[in-house]
């Protein structure tokens, strides 16, 4: 088309200015605008709307379980351990033992209660009972914290979950059995009154000696109904609920600072919350409860061997103590009738028809306590824990409250051969080494306070090996060859060969060489085990096999370790040989068997021990001292008609009659040993007159001759240390 055309063509008709269309035509002029992009929001932004949404979904998830649990979760009836049973003890041949756990309740109104006891309770586990709700949310989670972090298992729970716990539930530790009580606790609140849940768990509480409820706890700590109570024995009722064994100062005397702090802090808490004035806090004193009355069923030793085992199962949470007293166990224990048997007539041949209370006033605190360990398993074959369950209630077989004396040197010898030690003139420290014995020699080396012990007797040796040391007992060797290995290894390997780290008086310092520590009879008789067994641990057991309403329970299957290296526990026990064939344990000859073993006294003959071992069997016996009525130490000078009562005498025999019995069916085995270079031991002739050898009135043992330059000096008929001319000594 030709531009005349176009040019020709009719106009548009111009827009209708009149019709508004809403938006502002665009000048074609100008570039087109662009619409701007929406902003993209921040990775954290994002985050945070999706951490909000889980938040708030889990929040409904919550609240829609919250209000299930109340709907599905019904109050039930009461529980087994409401009703508990009896418990089954079996020896290791399937034989009964005991039976034990009768329960011992008697409910009383909360208005028979006094107000202070009440009080003290409160005081001890929830002093907001009376303002708080049922639970407490903070609490259970502040007590979750605390066990994850390591600060101690707490349960974070009020009075109520308690009750709820103790009456309709158990004392299984699961997430099950906490949200039940969770949910049974606040629907209890809304049926029952402060007062009747306060009656009913005062009822069902466990306070140990086999005493359920406040009252049945009276009889048994005071011999009193529970109205006659005084506020400072209600504190102690009231502490006993944390760990009602553990507190019992009857059974473990050696809590007793802690039962204190426990008691304290009770009262302490009836003053902060207005109970008790501060001058009437001042002025209460600790109330001792009378000696426990164990049922009749228990008498003899059955007692102690139950006791002993509770304390196992309990003590190594393998069944909590509330649940164990509850009933219903079936328990094979590791203990042998037959050498139990044997250990009760060895105590009762050389002790206890020699006592005469009448005529010598010190037989009254003779105490006696044994315990014998399978080298080659960890299992206790028998215990021997006091003349009688129901007369003295104190295990003597576990108690850890008398000084273990020079039993405990053989532990020092063990940790300088395992370490490789040198004396403090760079010598090895072998079987021969010779040490300076001289009676209050100070030791060197030490950074500490200065120490000079005390020999037996005063007596002074001069220069003299480790052998006849160990042999005599010297305290001065043996304190020095402590600061030579080091205090702290010397500990570290009392502990790796069975004594328990937490020992009373178990000190790094140069004293532990002459066994301040109280180690109780039973943890010595695992250490010397270890030793027997070539340094080879398996933790000490009591118990082969657990069963509840027919369904077996599992137990710890930890398998024996090497806690020492097998030259250090062998050459060891090559030392402690000498002790029986020509040291202070030549009494322990009559078992008529190669032994090792080591005698010990407390300081001022307050007991007397013997910890020995064959290659099958490792036994500790000891004798204490204890006055019946007060409880405390004594010496036994004069006992059992003795000047003085010494390792080597009755419990060397004790050890010696009943290991020939125990061991009767058994072949006669010598140790194998595998010693440390430079070690092998002459062999030394048994004495000539007997176990127990005579004086033939010059000043030696038959069988030794001259002076005692004579222990070491072997000159060249064997492989002994030969006396060093112009040698230098171990120590001066």
């Amino acid at each position: 088309m030709s531009p005349s055309l176009r040019s020709s063509s009719p106009a548009a008709p111009p827009p209708d200015r009149g019709a508004d269309p809403g938006w502002e035509p665009r000048d074609p002029t100008l570039p087109a605008r662009r619409t701007p992009a929406r902003p993209r929001r921040s990775l954290p932004r994002r985050l945070l709307r999706a951490a909000l949404g889980l938040f708030l979904l889990g929040g409904v998830l919550l609240a829609g379980g919250l209000v299930a649990g109340y709907l599905l979760v019904s109050i039930p009836a009461a529980n087994a351990a409401a009703v508990a049973q009896s418990n089954l003890y079996l020896y290791r041949d399937g034989t009964v033992l005991a039976r034990d756990g009768e329960v011992n309740r008697e409910n009383v109104r909360l208005a028979r209660i006094p107000l202070t006891v009440r009080q003290a309770v409160l005081a001890a586990e929830d002093r907001d009972f009376h303002t708080s709700r049922a639970v407490d949310p903070k609490a259970m989670v502040r007590a979750a914290w605390n066990t994850v972090t390591g600060k101690g298992r707490q349960s974070g729970s009020t009075i109520t979950q308690q009750y709820v716990k103790n009456y309709y539930l158990g004392q299984e530790q699961t997430l099950t059995r906490k949200a039940k009580e969770f949910f049974i606790a606040i629907k209890l609140e809304r049926e029952k009154t402060k007062d009747e849940i306060l009656q009913g768990y005062l009822n069902t509480s466990y306070f140990g000696r086999n005493a359920y409820g406040v009252q049945a706890a009276a009889h048994a700590y005071y011999g009193k109904d529970v109205e006659r109570l005084g506020t400072a024995e209600g504190a102690y009722l009231a502490a006993l609920l944390k760990a009602p064994s553990a507190y019992d100062v009857t059974t473990h005397p050696e809590n007793r600072p802690a039962v204190l702090a426990r008691w304290g802090y009770v009262l302490d808490g009836m003053v902060k919350e207005g109970w008790l004035t501060a001058g009437e806090r001042a002025a209460l004193r600790f109330p001792d409860p009378q000696t426990a009355r164990p049922a009749t069923g228990l008498s003899g030793q059955r007692g102690y061997l139950v006791q002993a085992v509770e304390e196992h199962l309990t003590s190594r949470g393998i069944v909590d103590e509330k649940t164990l007293a509850g009933g219903g166990f079936r328990i094979v224990t590791t203990l042998d009738p037959d050498r139990q048997a044997a250990l009760v007539r060895a105590v009762e041949d050389r002790v206890t028809h020699r006592l005469d209370p009448a005529a010598n006033p010190t037989d009254r605190y003779v105490r006696a306590g044994a315990a014998a360990v399978e080298p080659a398993t960890g299992r206790v074959v028998a215990l021997y824990g006091g003349i009688d369950y129901t007369e003295q209630y104190v295990n003597n077989a576990t108690r850890r409250d008398y000084q273990v004396g020079s039993t405990f040197k053989p532990f020092v010898f063990t940790a300088a051969v395992q370490s490789g030690a040198q004396t403090q003139y760079g010598e090895p420290i072998t079987p021969y080494t010779l040490y300076d014995g001289t009676d209050r020699r100070p030791v060197e080396g030490w950074p500490g306070v200065p120490y000079d012990p005390a020999n037996e007797d005063g007596e002074s040796y001069g220069e003299i090996p480790v052998t006849a040391a160990t042999d005599l007992s010297v305290n001065a060797v043996y304190a020095q060859m402590a600061v030579d290995v080091g205090p702290a290894h010397v500990r570290r390997t009392a502990v790796a060969l069975g004594l328990p780290a937490a020992t009373p008086d178990l000190t790094a310092s140069p004293s532990i060489a002459l066994g301040p520590a109280t180690a109780s009879v039973l943890d010595m008789a695992q250490a010397y085990a270890t030793l027997a067994a070539h340094g080879r641990r398996g933790d000490h057991t009591l118990v082969t096999a657990l069963s509840r309403d027919g369904e077996p329970l599992p137990l710890p299957s930890a398998g024996p370790r090497q806690a020492v290296g097998r030259e250090a526990a062998d050459t060891t026990t090559a030392v402690l040989r000498g002790v029986v064939e020509t040291g202070t344990g030549t009494a322990a000859q009559a078992a008529g068997r190669p032994a090792a073993g080591k005698t010990g006294t407390a300081e001022d003959d307050k007991a007397a021990w013997f910890a020995g071992y064959t290659p099958e069997l490792a036994t500790v016996v000891a004798l204490m001292g204890q006055d019946p009525e007060s409880g405390a130490h004594e010496p036994l000078y004069g006992a059992l008609g003795l000047p003085r009562v010494n390792g080597g005498g009755p419990p060397a025999e004790i050890w010696a009659r009943f290991t020939r019995e125990a061991l009767a069916d058994a072949p006669v085995r010598d140790f194998d040993l595998r010693l440390m270079p430079g070690a092998a031991l002459p062999e030394v002739p048994p004495t000539p007159d007997g176990p127990e050898g005579e004086d033939d009135g010059d000043g030696d043992r038959d069988g030794e001759e001259g002076d005692r330059d004579g222990w070491y000096d072997t000159g060249e008929a064997g492989p002994g240390p030969a006396k060093r001319p112009g040698g230098k000594r171990a120590d001066r």
